[in-house]
């Protein structure tokens, strides 16, 4: 018969089935041993704890035997839901037990039992009528997330972020409810985690935002407000890990070591904060996280300084930007842009809170020069523009007045604090060359336009000006203002003239913001307030012993010999302008004072020296053979040109050249308009603003008023150029006649 197979025969030989268990049916098969463990693991009674023991060797035995593990689930969720009908608490504490331990022990087997797990935590979730049930189904989401390595379950989890927001939003002073809030805030917390580690953004962000604000109120309230934050220490949150490290600010914060962190809300939505601030990778996710929070600080009224929570949340997430090395500086530039939001376009009250914001945000932002922060002074000087066009066109009643001035001075602290933070004035200047280019020719817009230019000027003035130093005047803005300084409105010529002298004498140049005015009429009077400054700047510097040492360490900047005979030439052109007003000549006579400063500072400077005398020349002779103009113009050149000589001799040291100049000045000779003050400055005296001016000064009464005596000028000019040339032939040997 041959040898018997051992497939038929045992090892031991023996073929009686009854004798051999390995012949037995039974064990032909597999015992379930689950179903007895699963027997074993549930207690009768509902208080008791679950044994930790029991449930470890189901799970040793579901990672042996991995092809179990539905059939394990499956009996698991029949009876997690069988035990919530019945109001059986403790039996469902049981599987989610067992579910834990298998998410820890059983990782590679996870899914296999992943999406029966989020079906169970949905269903708990859904337990309105029992918190601690919902409490549960919060902590097992939470387990779950943690250890999820890739985003395949993403869609399951974001489906249940309405949820976790509904119940994150539950009211009540009930202890059960505040531990509820708690729970989905943390769940929420680890959730915007999770995205943000798989870079997506969720569709419910805003949801997400509302709800993280709601909460964080709690911290807000009871604390007291405070303008400065304090050193930021480092706390992480418990059994969160990597996901949930943050730090706090000790000044509105509360004692972390003696509360049990879990159990407040307000702790996980700083926790979620945190965790939002992981998602600004790059400047296009910054923004769109920061706009659901910007609404929401609209709609809730969170600018308010009373309530601080936007300058507490936005300081917050500044920091976080800041230590990840992430793009902070979008944080100010989307709050200044969102002042031109529908919501808060109109609400001067709410634009003033939010721009003073801003600067706190700059004032604990680290120092650095990016095009950005530029970007933000220049969307600041168009608002300042409009807080000027306010003040000059509408008619404003007394709390809007108020309010548009208190909108103005924001704007400028806000600049003079991004100025000192980009540190470096180049930028800035090339900016304003930029802001200059799209100069309306609408009177009023040019104006203002021109106004807020020169605010900015005399902010940036007092900047160190790294890029420019000692070099020559930025070229873009300077041609920028010579255009400026050729506009039709005279008002706008004026200022374009402030802004040079300012942005070359700024370090003597009084303060730039004049906090004690208000009124419709603040325009103006920032014109003549600055005009003055600048002339007050011309007296200190010609008083120096030594004008050019003064100079160059006073100034960063200085004008090439090409720039000085370009504005030479442009005060030529418009000093025989038609439509100039006494105020015009006063900025012309100033920037003339400045060329000379600046001029003597140079190593040709009696070329240029040359040429101013040349111009003031030239304008005496036009104004005395030009019969093409009105008399009392002709007469107002003449004045201005005057001026020009006396001051050329007093700083080229020329002194006798001076009263022969003031002899001609008779009264019928000189403007009643133009007064001379100390031989150094030119002064516009008629009285009232420019309108009134325009209306007086050229009309027919002042025409029939001007007498000009030719025939003795021309003999004074001969003796006056005469004395020039000796003056230079013997000073300078080189000069060519």
């Amino acid at each position: 018969m041959g040898v018997m197979s051992r497939r038929v025969l045992p090892a031991c030989g023996n073929i009686c089935f009854f004798c051999c268990p390995s012949l037995r049916v039974r064990s032909r098969h597999p015992v379930k041993r689950y179903k007895q463990m699963l027997a074993d693991i549930f207690p009768r009674n509902q208080d008791a704890e679950p044994n930790d023991r029991k449930i470890g060797k189901l799970c040793e035995y579901a990672s042996r035997n991995p092809l179990r593990i539905p059939k394990i689930t499956e009996y698991l969720e029949r009876k997690c839901y069988r035990e919530l009908r019945n109001g059986n608490i403790g039996s469902v504490k049981v599987v989610l037990c067992i579910y834990k331990k298998l998410l820890s022990s059983c990782k590679e087997q996870m899914p296999l039992f992943s999406c029966s797990l989020l079906s169970i935590v949905r269903a708990l979730l859904e337990q309105t009528k029992d918190v601690e049930v919902q409490i549960l189904g919060c902590i097992t989401l939470v387990d779950f997330i943690s250890l999820q390595t890739e985003n395949s379950h993403m869609f399951n989890l974001e489906g249940l972020i309405s949820k976790l927001c509904q119940l994150a939003q539950e009211m009540g002073d009930d202890e059960r409810l505040l531990r509820l809030r708690s729970a989905g805030m943390q769940a929420l917390a680890i959730m915007v985690s999770f995205i943000g580690e798989h870079s997506q953004l969720s569709m419910d962000l805003d949801m997400i935002i509302s709800v993280i604000l709601e909460n964080y109120m709690d911290l807000e309230n009871g604390q007291e407000d405070t303008n400065e934050l304090g050193e930021i220490s480092e706390t992480k949150a418990p059994n969160m890990r990597k996901h949930v490290s943050f730090k706090l600010n000790p000044v509105t914060d509360y004692n972390l070591e003696n509360m049990d962190n879990s159990r407040i809300p307000s702790y996980w939505s700083m926790v979620c904060l945190c965790n939002i601030a992981k998602l600004a990778k790059e400047t296009t996710t910054v923004r769109r996280v920061l706009e659901p929070l910007l609404n929401a600080f609209d709609s809730g009224d969170y600018w308010s300084p009373q309530k601080s929570v936007a300058s507490s949340v936005l300081l917050f997430l500044q920091s976080r930007l800041e230590e990840s090395g992430e793009n902070c500086h979008v944080l100010v530039s989307s709050l200044i842009k969102h002042l031109d939001h529908k919501n808060v376009i109109k609400q001067q009250s709410i634009q003033v809170n939010m721009v003073n914001i801003a600067t706190c945000l700059v004032l604990h932002a680290k120092q650095r020069a990016s095009s950005a922060m530029t970007g933000v002074i220049a969307e600041l000087i168009k608002h300042l523009r409009k807080c000027l066009q306010n003040a000059a066109e509408s008619d404003l009643s007394a709390d809007e007045t108020k309010q548009n001035s208190e909108l103005q001075h924001a704007l400028e602290n806000c600049i003079a604090e991004l100025s000192n933070k980009v540190g470096n004035a180049g930028p800035i200047l090339d900016m304003l060359a930029v802001v200059l280019e799209t100069i309306s020719t609408n009177v009023l817009v040019a104006r203002t336009t021109a106004s807020a230019i020169l605010r900015a000027a005399h902010i940036v003035s007092v900047v160190p000006n790294v890029t420019y130093h000692k070099k020559v005047f930025p070229d873009a803005l300077f041609h920028q203002l010579l255009l400026a300084m050729s506009h039709a409105d005279s008002e706008t010529r004026v200022v374009a003239h402030n802004v040079i002298s300012v942005l070359l004498l700024g370090t003597l140049c009084l303060p730039w913001s004049d906090k004690h005015k208000e009124g419709s009429d603040a325009v103006s009077e920032t014109l003549s307030v600055d005009t003055r400054h600048t002339s007050l700047s011309c007296q200190y510097l010609s008083s120096l012993e030594e004008v050019d040492g003064g100079i160059t360490s006073l100034c960063s900047l200085r004008l090439s010999s090409n720039q000085v005979n370009m504005l030479l030439s442009s005060i030529w052109i418009q000093a025989t302008s038609t439509v100039n007003t006494p105020t015009n000549f006063e900025a012309m006579a100033s920037t003339y004072s400045t060329i000379i400063l600046f001029s003597l500072a140079k190593r040709s400077k009696h070329m240029a020296l040359v040429w101013c005398f040349q111009l003031a020349f030239s304008l005496r002779n036009l104004s005395l053979n030009q019969n093409g103009l009105q008399l009392s113009r002709r007469r107002s050149i003449f004045t201005f040109a005057s001026y020009l000589l006396i001051f050329s001799a007093k700083i080229s040291n020329i002194p006798e050249l001076i009263p022969i100049v003031k002899e001609s000045l008779t009264a019928q000779m000189v403007d009643p308009c133009l007064v001379l003050e100390g031989d150094i400055r030119l002064r516009a005296v008629c009285s009232g603003f420019p309108q009134e001016e325009v209306a007086a000064f050229g009309s027919e009464k002042d025409d029939s008023a001007a007498a000009l005596n030719s025939s003795v000028i021309v003999t004074n000019d001969s003796r006056l150029k005469d004395i020039v040339i000796t003056h230079f032939t013997s000073k300078f040997q080189t000069l060519s006649e």
